[in-house]
Formats: structure tokens, sequence, C-alpha cells
């Protein structure tokens, strides 16, 4: 079994990251407050570095790889936001990056992957294994570098977790509870391990697209469980087949529960967050709002922190969602 990063793993990412990404604010809005009869504490990493808190974790990664073999490149598969947050990572170090992404991925992201120098490789994502993909450039020695299941990808991920407590220390408020936007848990374990270091009894929510719960069921049954094939979402960072195995391991001691949230849901937050908080947000990095309307949570009378994820949507995309009812 891999060792678990804990929470000094956390802080020696924090010490490597520190000066090269942006320490993200906390920020609230008096109506979604008012709305919800809590406080509502968003934390925006759409104004991370590339769009998203990826970076945090490929940064880390790559500088827990030796000078020899960041020599010989990194290749990853992705989505999109992990996708470039190793493409700008590679570029920091000057090492040659291949990133296998869905056809179907939006093309902004594939277009900012290739602005940033990586090579990008297109594959069917549901006819193809994206590890099928990538295998030829692992056998030629590139680093693979995965985008959750991994100690270092999770201890970068956790500096968020970090950020939040000091920040939250600093308003003199104690938060009964953070919620999280999870693909493969990366992102939800990371940030587990540092507030759960902090603060024990604050709550943690994982929040997933709806018929992609695989989270949420697989705390249900206590093992790891997978989607079932043969649905989309729009929400296209969280689209995940089953959770990770380090992941997991930690969500499983450290969540509260998994919520599952509607496209309409993650719609109306993305609107909310435009119109209250002034942010573009795209559809996966909006869940974790979207939760909050759900009932799941004990919002009234509490503080409560919320992750946006990340903001990178294309422009007809973003725009046809604003538009909708």
């Amino acid at each position: 079994m891999t060792t678990l990063p804990g929470i000094s793993d956390i802080r020696a990412a924090a010490a490597r990251l520190s000066g090269l990404i942006v320490e993200t604010p906390l920020i609230e809005s008096p109506e979604i407050n008012r709305r919800h009869g809590g406080r509502i504490l968003f934390k925006p990493e759409t104004l991370q570095r590339t769009g998203s808190f990826k970076i945090r974790g490929a940064y880390n990664k790559l500088s827990t790889l030796s000078e020899e073999e960041r020599s010989r490149g990194v290749v990853a598969f992705s989505s999109g936001n992990h996708a470039q947050g190793v493409a700008a990572s590679a570029a920091m170090f000057g090492v040659k990056a291949v990133i296998a992404m869905p056809a179907d991925a939006p093309a902004m992201k594939i277009g900012n992957v290739r602005k940033m120098g990586a090579e990008v490789v297109t594959f069917d994502r549901f006819k193809e294994d994206r590890m099928t993909v990538v295998r030829p450039y692992v056998e030629q020695g590139m680093a693979l570098v995965p985008p959750f299941d991994d100690p270092a990808i999770i201890a970068g991920q956790g500096t968020i977790g970090l950020e939040l407590m000091r920040q939250a220390k600093a308003l003199d408020v104690a938060l009964d509870a953070v919620v999280i936007p999870c693909g493969g848990g990366g992102l939800s374990s990371g940030i587990s391990v540092a507030v759960k270091d902090a603060s024990p009894n604050t709550q943690i929510w994982a929040v997933e697209p709806e018929h992609f719960d695989d989270t949420r069921r697989s705390l249900a049954k206590g093992e790891r469980v997978a989607n079932d094939p043969g649905h989309s979402s729009i929400c296209d960072a969280l689209l995940t087949a089953e959770p990770g195995a380090i992941t997991f391991e930690i969500n499983r001691k450290n969540l509260a529960g998994a919520i599952a949230v509607s496209d309409k849901a993650a719609a109306q937050a993305m609107r909310d967050a435009m119109a209250h908080l002034k942010l573009v947000v795209e559809p996966g990095g909006c869940v974790a709002f979207a939760a909050l309307a759900s009932g799941e949570i004990d919002l009234a009378g509490k503080c409560v922190a919320v992750v946006l994820s990340g903001g990178n949507v294309d422009f007809s995309t973003y725009a046809g969602i604003m538009a909708a009812a």
C-alpha cells in the first residue's frame, strides 16, 4: 500500500509552491449569506495560475522527480485542467510534456495546453483507455503525472487547505464545514488532510455531478465502485470513472459525506457566481456551490467554506449557460 500523504507532505508542497502560485482569497456575498442563513466563504481557484487548482499538484509532482527523470519529459492524461497544470509546470522546469486529452474536451482547454508548449494527443474517451494511449510514452521513459491518485499530487492540492485554515483564522472564524468539488478525489482528499489537522471537527463534503457520483456510492458501499457508462454532463472536469485508491482511502476517513448535483443545479450556481461573486466559474468548478441548495448540508447559523475549483470555460458554452432559463 502506498504511504498516504500527511500534513508534513502538504507543508513541504506549500514551500515548493511559495512564490509560484496565487494564494487565492476568501470572498463572500451578503446575498448568498442571506439566502442560506449562514456565512459562506468562497475560495476561488478560478483566479489561480492556469485557471484552476491543478497546477498545485502538477508542479509539486514534477518537483519530486529527479533532474534525470524530468529530463526524459512528462506525460499525462486529462480533460483539460490537469493538462494545463502539467503543461505550465513542465514549461517552468523547461521539460517536454505530452498530454493525452479526450477529443471532445473543450477546445479552449486543448488550445491552452498547446500554447503552453505541450504536445496534445487526442483520444476517444468512450472507446479508448487513456492508460493505453499514454503507455508508449511511459515505456519510452517519460514520467507519468497522474491527475489525482498520487501522494505528491494530493499533497499539492492540500495546500489549498493550509491557506483556507490560515485565512479563516485571520478572519477569526471557525469553519463548520468545507465543501469541495470531486472528480477522482485528489482535491477533496488533500484539502481534508490539512483541514482536519487544524480543525478535527470541521465537516468535509465532496460534491460530484449527477450520474458521476462514484465517491458518494463508494462511501455508501465501503469500497470503490465505478460509474455506470452511458451518461454525460456539462461538468467535463469531473467525469472520472471511479475514485482513486489512495484518494478513497483518505476520503473514506475524512469525509462527512458526498453529494450529487444535477447539471441544472451546476448551471444555476454558475449564474449565481457571476451575479453575486462577479466570477466566471466552469460547470465542474461550481458543483460545491450548487450543493448549498441541496438541503444536505446544515447551513443555518454556520460558517461554511466552498471551493470554486476552476474557471476554464469557453465563451460560447458560458454564454449559453448564462442565457438558459
